[in-house]
């Protein structure tokens, strides 16, 4: 208050020339309210992002902004700010449509110009300001950049100078809140409450003064902290300043807030405020007052950061002709800033890079910087220069990061996000600068992948395994985040035809040059198969460094699929260099890595640990193979298309070393003979379907436009049919296995309708997308992006789909869509001689099956590519234009023999055989299917080679109609037939089962038309659903048998007495709801007795449940990893969480509700204890009270001389020997508990929780008022649930919501249970003393009078104890 009376206050007067509170609110009036929300987000403050509207995922919205927006009703995204960000409401470039909330709208007139907001204030004012905000400004730059500690600037030291310090010490990331609070006790000499005060607010402002006092008393708390932290890694920031220095910093960071606030007031002191700190200082480059204060941010603390931050937020950004100005300076200075960045330990949204998000993502201020200050170049170069640890070749070397490189790592991966920033909006028009700076940058960038390029080597381990993992996930990392950057820069070359053909060339050359430094030593070899030969090189992947990084090729793969979906290649191929493409060349680095994968999986690299293990997992996995795995069959799919398929099959089984097998006449019978070799045949039979795979994989993965004429909803489709293949998959599930692009989209919304059908959630279970019938026929068993599991599991799905709708099992392949032309040539691989030697040599192995080494699988793949080729000659058959020849003859060719000296048979006689071997049974249906395939073929090509089309065309049509028509109707016929045989034999079933499960209710049901009682005459013979059967005469219902399904292991269950237990998670808390008297409350939990509830229900504890069902050891598991994430998430981030671990809270693994128990699931006492119910015995009133007075008064004695010394013992039996006992009672009866241990632990879990929670004391299942907490609480919850069905007028009786159901049931049968687990003496001791306050008893005197007590819960408690059997009838 005294700095802003005689500080700004005076300021203030002066600025306004009159009294501010008058001055202030003139400016307003005058001041035209700003288009730009601006509003800046605190930590944790909600965020809104339109996923139709939003031009990045940056752009956002506060809540009120979005309340009053037309987003509100489109796809919506909410997260929570991590602070600093501000709201993009009124930025016209943030959102293609509905920029503006009604808040900010604009109105007609204001759109036509934008004027200068300083034609608002007068000339007198202006200067006012200007030398006001200069002076200002400049004090508080001064100040806080200031680095000496114990003098002032010349013009603020003072005369005399006080010999009074303050002991500052400063936050860092490296040592944690513990050591902070340990150190300070020991220096400063304070309690733990005080070192826990300071550490927090040093956490929070990022410095606190721990000591005030001479130099030498502060200087000797600075040795102690320095000491005491310096033993493990750099010691804490301490200074010992003079206390004006820290006087005048708080005051700088006061006159910047003041500043912020100031400009508030009128758009036109913003922009004085803007010009004032972009105006260039005496020193030249670098000296206005906003690059001092950015240059010098990493030497300033967190709170002074912060709030210059905020400034520059409120001014610079807010005004769009300063913030391309400050843009401008940003991007020179940018280098600099990152160097400290890396530097410094602070988070990045404690660093002024961290603006880059408000300036880079805005898309004229992202083209402009890259145009004029070339942004792009400035940011890849700015992150090559921070990554220096290169090998001999020049790539990227993570081995053998120190900590401190490992940790600049970590950080300089911001500058990728920057990157991704810049190039997230695609221009819409290109001009010659931005041609020529994308290119530059493109250029830098390739410099960057030419450093990935192969980079991780490995080498297969023989002989023994490696000793060291090796480094690897530094290179995945960096692969990852650059993941989205490579895609977007294709997006880029996509734009424009120039910029593309250009992007093309330079990635070639670059591809080459990396070729020319891979010299391996590899030697000439020249390869025949089937009088076809070819030269390439000796190289071997089990023996040679091979590597997964290989960005170049994949970014040329990527470029060579534009061309062709642009059109490119074939518009202007004499600017392409596709004449100087040397296929083999391409196909190399990507054939080794995917023959590393296949030997991989065949188990040859077993010795080189876990790290291959996971860079393979990676390579194939959602995050990263859009940029690997699938640019490697891309470049294989070029590679293919280019040259001879012969050629390319002989270099690909050299590849896989298996050349031998398939170029040596029975090679393969000799190889199986040797015994020794098991291991070996296993990995060559691996080795031999993997390669299957590929080339299936190659022909087949036709889906990304450019290679297949498909659009990118085809692409997308194609994943969701064969993810729901193999199972019905949740939303989420479905989400995480698709890959999302730069905005985190998948594109799923827009087809998922196309190709499923949106099964809603049952009781427990979650929403299911099911794949839509029509669908399946896509289905293709050798999806590249199905993992082995998957594979197994859609086959075995597929294949019981079939079997249900009575089909035979075979599982075709999909008809696909045709190439593009430039990769159109790529389907003769299938007809290829090789090809057709390959899959001989196969079939023949498995009819001579004795003889050789074969598998199923390899022949299940061979069988596949067979139906691939008959499909697509059926494609080209049909598709033929006139006088067109079909090349494509792969009929022709399975038809003939192999030629001498061989005489093999032909494929097509082979398969004839293979239908009728007994070994075969599982693949006699694809067989089947393949050779009548092959028939129709055959037929297609006679009728289209003899018949005169014109003639006999019109008759075909008409016959071939009738026939389609009368099989239809026999179909239709057929499916009705079975249809009505499967419901008459459900129902039969049905019945015979109902008679199974309840035949003593049949029983009772005979036994009831004999009868002629009253009782019977009297009561429905149907009982009605809508009504409760209550009393006496009811009818006995039969309890359903429940099963369950728990939500962690999916494992269903039925619920019985002995099996383990399964819970319902729940919430217990303490309730007022229904209090009369709010003012009243326990004086003493400890001692107090909570047996009578008062009538005010002043405190009652109510549980709630979401319904959701566990198993509780599945629940016990969760809930232990819980409490291990909080534990280390407290050591790591300082943060609130949303529930309190220690207290045994947890949210629902499903919901995410709150809760802090388990309910556990019971079957209702009644089906335990008694197999039914009898009420022909059943006593009036007046006998009941006698027979449990008898019983009481039984009990009472019985105790009392169990605690009496022995010499009273002999009287006391005398004294029960006297009683009057119920007819066949025994006293020394003690119930058997029914349940098994798992139950009974979470009786005792749950009852433990509810005492704990509703006296709030420390838990003790021993406590006799853990039973009573347990009845209170379950009255309490069926009192609440009463009133809620009062206030919405439904029947008490009624339907129920299915989690207030589920949670009622299971609390009412845990109240009448949980006497199992409880003393029995106690209980009965409770029951006691209810009772005697219905019928009063000499025994208990001092109870409440009956008009003190809540009724509900007192008779509610008598019931549950009632069920007791307290004492046994003989």
């Amino acid at each position: 208050m005294l700095a802003q009376h005689v500080l700004l206050g005076p300021m203030e007067w002066y600025l306004c020339g009159e009294d501010p509170v008058f001055g202030f609110s003139k400016l307003e009036q005058t001041n035209k309210p700003s288009h730009l929300c601006g509003r800046v987000f605190k930590v944790g403050e909600p965020t809104y992002s339109c996923r139709d509207c939003a031009v990045d995922p940056t752009c956002v919205l506060c809540m009120e902004c979005f309340l009053g927006s037309v987003h509100r009703d489109h796809r919506y995204r909410m997260t929570t700010s991590g602070g600093g960000g501000f709201c993009d409401c009124g930025d016209t470039e943030a959102w293609k449509e509905g920029p503006y909330c009604q808040k900010h709208e604009l109105n007609t007139s204001e759109i036509e110009e934008e004027e200068d907001p300083l034609v608002h204030l007068s000339e007198d004012m202006i200067a006012r300001t200007y030398n006001i905000f200069a002076i200002m400004f400049r004090y508080a730059v001064a100040i806080l950049t200031w680095e000496k500690e114990n003098e002032l600037p010349g013009d603020l030291e003072m005369v005399e100078k006080s010999d009074t310090y303050y002991c500052m010490l400063f936050n860092d990331e490296v040592h944690t809140y513990e050591q902070v609070i340990y150190t300070l006790q020991k220096a400063v000499n304070c309690t733990q409450k005080e070192a826990i005060g300071f550490a927090t607010t040093v956490d929070r402002d990022g410095r606190r003064s721990v000591r005030y006092g001479d130099f030498q008393y502060c200087e000797q708390a600075k040795s102690v902290i320095v000491r005491n932290t310096s033993r493990q890694t750099k010691p804490l920031k301490v200074q010992v300043m003079h206390s004006s220095i820290v006087a005048h910093q708080n005051f700088g960071l006061k006159v910047l807030s003041w500043l912020g606030s100031i400009i508030g007031y009128s758009d036109g002191l913003r922009r004085i405020l803007c010009q004032v700190g972009l105006q260039e200082g005496p020193d030249g480059e670098n000296s206005s007052l906003v690059d001092r204060l950015m240059l010098s941010d990493s030497k300033l603390w967190k709170g002074a950061r912060s709030v210059y931050h905020q400034l520059f937020m409120s001014s610079l950004l807010m005004d769009l002709k300063y913030k391309k100005l400050f843009a401008i300076r940003f991007a020179n200075n940018y280098e600099r800033l990152q160097s400290d960045y890396v530097t410094d330990d602070h988070d990045r949204e404690f660093s002024i890079t961290d603006l880059s998000v408000q300036i880079f993502t805005v898309p004229s201020l992202a083209r402009m910087l890259i145009t004029e200050e070339n942004l792009m170049t400035i940011i890849i170069k700015t992150f090559m220069d921070h990554l220096r640890h290169r090998d001999a070749q020049g790539r990227f070397q993570f081995e053998r990061y120190t900590a401190l490189q490992a940790f600049k790592f970590r950080r300089v991966q911001s500058l990728i996000l920057d990157l991704k920033y810049v190039l997230i909006s695609k221009p819409t028009e290109w001009s010659d600068e931005l041609r020529q700076k994308f290119l530059e940058g493109f250029d830098a960038f390739l410099e960057l992948l030419k450093c990935m390029q192969g980079m991780d080597p490995i080498t297969r381990q023989v002989g023994q395994h490696i000793e060291m993992e090796p480094e690897w996930e530094a290179a995945f990392t960096l692969q990852m985040k650059l993941t989205h950057v490579i895609s977007m820069m294709q997006d880029w070359c996509a734009l424009d035809e120039k910029v593309l053909i250009e992007a093309y060339k330079k990635c070639l050359a670059v591809l080459m040059q990396c070729h020319s430094g891979f010299t391996d030593g590899e030697q000439p070899i020249t390869l025949s198969i089937c009088g076809h030969s070819v030269e390439t090189i000796r190289y071997c992947v089990s023996q040679e460094k091979v590597s997964i990084h290989l960005p170049v090729s994949r970014l040329l793969a990527g470029l060579h699929v534009l061309l062709s979906k642009s059109e490119v290649a074939y518009k202007f191929p004499e600017l392409l260099p596709l004449s100087e493409l040397s296929p083999p060349m391409l196909i190399e680095h990507p054939l080794r890595c995917l023959v590393l994968c296949a030997q991989v999986h065949a188990g040859m690299w077993r010795r080189n640990g876990f790290s291959l293990v996971n860079q393979i997992y990676y390579y194939h996995n959602v995050k990263c193979r859009r940029e690997m795995f699938d640019k490697d069959i891309v470049m294989l799919q070029t590679g293919v298309s280019m040259m001879d398929p012969n050629h390319f099959l002989m270099i690909m089984l050299s590849r896989f070393e298996l050349y031998q097998i398939f170029s040596t006449p029975d090679y393969g019978k000799r190889f199986s003979s040797e015994i020794t070799h098991k291991d070996i045949v296993q990995q060559n039979n691996t080795l031999i379907e993997e390669m299957l795979y590929l080339i299936i994989m190659l022909v087949g993965e036709r889906f990304s436009p450019g290679v297949g004429q498909v659009n990118a909803t085809d692409e997308i489709k194609r994943e969701i049919i064969h993810q729901l293949s193999i199972r019905p998959m949740a939303h989420s599930e479905l989400v995480k296995s698709l890959p999302e692009d730069e905005n985190k989209e998948t594109g799923m919304e827009s087809v998922i309708e196309a190709v499923a059908c949106f099964k809603k959630p049952g009781l427990t279970g979650r929403g299911m997308y099911e794949l839509k019938p029509e669908c399946a026929k896509e289905f293709n068993l050798y999806f590249y992006h199905f993992s082995r599991a998957e594979q197994s599991k859609a086959e075995e799905a597929q294949r019981k789909l079939k079997r249900q709708n009575r089909e035979d099992t075979a599982l075709p392949p999909p008809v696909l869509p045709p190439f593009c032309p430039l990769f159109a040539s790529l389907v003769n691989i299938l007809q290829s001689d090789v090809m057709l030697c390959v899959m001989g040599t196969i079939l023949r192995w498995a009819v001579e099956h004795n003889g050789y080494a074969w598998s199923e699988s390899m022949l299940q793949r061979v069988l596949h590519l067979i139906g691939m080729a008959l499909q697509e000659e059926k494609q080209h058959l049909e598709n033929v234009m006139e006088e067109h020849v079909v090349t494509f003859t792969f009929t022709q060719k399975i038809s003939k023999p192999g030629e001498a000296p061989n005489n093999s048979p032909s494929i097509l006689a082979m398969l004839e055989t293979l239908q009728n071997a007994p070994y075969l049974e599982v693949h006699k249906d694809m067989i089947r299917w393949i050779l009548k395939t092959f028939n129709a073929i055959k037929n297609m090509r006679e009728s289209s080679s003899t018949s005169p089309v014109a003639e006999t065309e019109g008759t075909i049509m008409e016959e071939s109609s009738r026939d389609k028509d009368k099989a239809e109707r026999k179909r239709k016929a057929e499916i009705a037939r079975l249809r009505r045989e499967k419901i008459m034999a459900q129902m039969s079933e049905m019945q015979r089962h109902f008679i199974d499960e309840n035949k003593e209710l049949f029983q009772q049901t005979l036994e009831l038309d004999a009868s002629t009682s009253a009782v019977f005459d009297n009561s429905p013979v149907v009982s009605d659903m809508t009504l409760t059967a209550l009393g006496p005469a009811q009818t006995w219902v039969p309890e359903q048998r429940q099963f369950v399904t728990c939500i962690l292991c999916q494992e269903e269950q039925e619920v019985k007495v002995e099996s383990r237990a399964m819970v319902l998670a729940a919430f217990v808390q303490r309730s007022t709801v229904l209090s009369k008297n709010r003012s009243k409350f326990v004086q003493d939990p400890e001692k107090y007795d909570p047996l009578f509830t008062q009538p005010d229900l002043s405190c009652g504890t109510h549980t709630g449940s979401c319904g959701h069902v566990m198993h509780a050891h599945c629940w016990q598991r969760y809930f232990d990893s819980v409490q291990a994430k909080e534990q280390r998430r407290q050591q790591r981030l300082r943060l609130h969480t949303s529930y309190d671990v220690e207290n045994g809270e947890f949210l629902c693994p499903l919901c995410e509700c709150l809760s802090n128990t388990v309910i556990p699931l019971l079957l209702p006492p009644r089906n335990i204890f008694n197999s039914r119910l009898n009420f022909s015995d059943q006593p009036n009133l007046t006998q009941w009270i006698r027979t449990i007075s008898q019983q009481i008064k039984a009990l009472q004695v019985l105790r009392k001389e169990e605690s009496t010394p022995n010499t009273a013992s002999s009287r006391n039996s005398e004294n029960v020997g006297e009683l009057q006992l119920p007819e066949g009672f025994r006293l020394d009866f003690h119930p058997k508990n029914p349940y098994s241990e798992s139950i009974k632990e979470m009786l005792t879990t749950f009852g433990t929780a509810t005492y704990k929670v509703g006296l709030k004391v420390h838990p003790n299942e021993e406590d006799p008022r853990v039973p009573i907490m347990c009845w209170s609480s379950c009255a309490y919850t069926i009192q609440s649930i009463e009133r809620i069905l009062s206030d919405e007028d439904k029947p008490l009786f009624g339907p129920l919501p299915c989690r207030l159901d589920d949670c009622l049931r299971s609390l009412t049968r845990f109240a009448a249970a949980h006497w199992t687990v409880a003393s029995l003496s106690v209980v009965q001791g409770h029951f006691s003393k209810l009772f005697a306050s219905l019928v009063p008893n000499e025994n208990h005197e001092d109870l409440p009078c009956i008009l003190d007590i809540d009724m509900f819960h007192l008779l509610k408690t008598m019931a549950w104890i009632k069920k007791i059997p307290l004492v046994k009838k003989n």
